[in-house]
């Protein structure tokens, strides 16, 4: 299906996986949370393609910069997706926490916005692991033709 690995490639991967689960926020949120505004689902939709760019773009790092270590795929997009949600978490807390507690009821284990970092974690170990799969990873794929 893809000819050569390439950044290209793994954002098109990313940006991808990303649509198919923003599409699913898309449809779901309205019945978890109903009167949600049009703004909240097409948020969490572009968001989810955004995130997905995101991870593909950091691809190219295999190393940290300063430190000089090796950051395999499996880490870097979880940490890549935590961080993203995290900050996320942050920004909307009120209307997640709103979206939280409609689904999993106010004194439940899961009402806390903040579980959408594990959630993060978990959907960037899947985009990382299938961008690099199809798409490579480290400088060389900036080199790669299209």
């Amino acid at each position: 299906m893809f000819q050569s690995n390439s950044l290209t490639t793994r954002i098109a991967v990313g940006k991808g996986i990303g649509f198919l689960i923003g599409l699913l926020a898309f449809i779901f949120i309205p019945y978890f949370l109903p009167g949600s505004s049009t703004a909240l689902t097409w948020g969490f939709f572009l968001w989810y393609i955004t995130f997905g760019a995101i991870i593909g773009v950091f691809g190219v790092y295999t190393k940290a910069p300063l430190i000089n270590i090796a950051i395999p795929w499996w880490f870097r997009g979880p940490y890549v997706g935590g961080w993203l949600n995290f900050i996320i978490s942050l920004i909307a807390y009120d209307t997640l926490e709103q979206l939280m507690v409609s689904a999993f009821g106010n004194n439940g284990l899961l009402s806390s916005p903040f579980w959408l970092v594990l959630e993060g974690v978990i959907v960037g170990f899947v985009i990382d692991y299938f961008a690099t799969r199809f798409g490579g990873e480290g400088a060389e794929i900036l080199n790669q033709n299209v």
